[in-house]
């Protein structure tokens, strides 16, 4: 009597398995359809698979790239029926790329990370036939594209399966380590510079980027001088000690005020940061002959650029995209405490707020905010 017991247990078991066996977890995610068109809908949650890294995502950025393909894209969002060529998706996307979370799997053969690590993600969308290598210029090869861009999920998920090479483990708060991806973007528009320190830098922009490279500058012994119209962004460029300077376009010639802080000899090296014409033409102006000038701004229009000034100064302008090898010295400066990240954060929504709350302060309102986090799943607002 007991054994049938038993096996009436094992078939019920069995059973309940078969049921389950390709019934799916699902999870809220904001989805791009094209154009000023980003619904949150509930889709089917991914799972690590070999190799990969199951991550419960706690919070992702606003990006300035994100903006761009809302008003001006798709630019990196591959359309709807173009499919990327790496990824093999299009339109609709999960959205988001500045992401941190903690680790809720492992797949087959990761090894070197526990289950409620906290990670961050280096969002790339990489061909395989190419080598990951730093010094080979991963982020330069064919038909590259990022994660939560161009396919892979993303961080405006609830979770996201990365694999394994993209995943850097972090020892700060989890809302500050989302801010680590357009960190890197601020050290490797630093490194392609080529500054060294005491060298006087110029950034025309106090947005994100232009506030996180400035911490960066700052951390590797620069003069940092700033421009920006937003007095809120201006504030906090000089209260959280990442600008010297910190000037107004519309009451200084910027150019003028360089070139009597700098002795009359003008910034060493000027990075542009807001993707307007004129800020760029008015750091070609300002920066010494011979200095480096470095474009990190993704443009959404052609730029009408100086270049009668660029060719008599013999100016360097140099372009820069992501980060190559970043994510390590990134981390490190905010573990070991050279730069802060808490000042920056100034907004925390939950997803169902991204549009009206995120996108519109952002493109309606930029001179009230710096960098908004969004948590996918709402933990950490109450």
């Amino acid at each position: 009597m007991l054994s049938r017991s038993v096996e009436v247990q094992r078939d019920a078991i069995t059973l309940v398995n078969e049921l389950n066996e390709g019934v799916s977890e699902y999870m809220r995610a904001a989805r791009y359809y094209d154009n000023k068109d980003i619904r949150i809908e509930e889709i089917e949650a991914p799972e690590a698979g070999e190799g990969q890294v199951l991550i419960d995502v706690a919070w992702c950025g606003i990006c300035g790239t994100d903006l761009h393909e809302y008003l001006d894209g798709p630019i990196f969002i591959p359309p709807h029926g173009h499919p990327h060529p790496i990824s093999g998706e299009d339109a609709p996307i999960t959205i988001g790329h500045e992401m941190s979370g903690t680790v809720a799997a492992l797949g087959e053969g990761v090894t070197d990370l526990e289950v409620g690590q906290k990670v961050v993600v280096e969002p790339y969308i990489i061909d395989p036939q190419y080598s990951t290598k730093a010094e080979d210029n991963y982020h330069l090869t064919p038909n590259m594209n990022f994660i939560g861009l161009g396919g892979g999920g993303g961080g405006l998920g609830e979770k996201i399966a990365v694999d394994r090479r993209w995943v850097h483990p972090v020892d700060i708060p989890l809302d500050e380590a989302a801010l680590i991806e357009p960190l890197a973007v601020g050290h490797h528009a630093y490194v392609r510079s080529g500054a060294k320190a005491g060298d006087v830098a110029l950034i025309g922009g106090a947005g994100p980027i232009g506030l996180l490279l400035a911490a960066v500058l700052k951390a590797e012994g620069l003069k940092v001088i700033i421009f920006e119209l937003s007095k809120l962004r201006r504030d906090k460029a000089t209260e959280t000690g990442v600008a010297d300077h910190a000037l107004d376009p519309n009451e200084v010639d910027v150019a003028e005020k360089v070139r009597e802080l700098t002795d009359g000899k003008g910034a060493d090296v000027g990075f542009e940061c807001s993707s307007v014409d004129v800020v760029l033409n008015t750091i070609l102006e300002a920066v010494k002959p011979t200095a480096v000038v470095v474009n990190v701004s993704i443009w959404g229009h052609q730029p009408k650029v100086d270049m009668h000034t660029l060719v008599l100064k013999e100016i360097d302008l140099r372009g820069t995209i992501g980060y190559c090898g970043d994510h390590p010295a990134t981390i490190k400066l905010v573990e070991e405490g050279k730069i802060d990240l808490k000042p920056f954060i100034t907004g925390k929504i939950g997803l169902e707020g991204l549009i009206d709350e995120g996108f519109d302060t952002l493109i309606n309102r930029n001179e009230t905010a710096v960098k908004i986090l969004v948590s996918p799943s709402g933990k950490g607002l109450e």
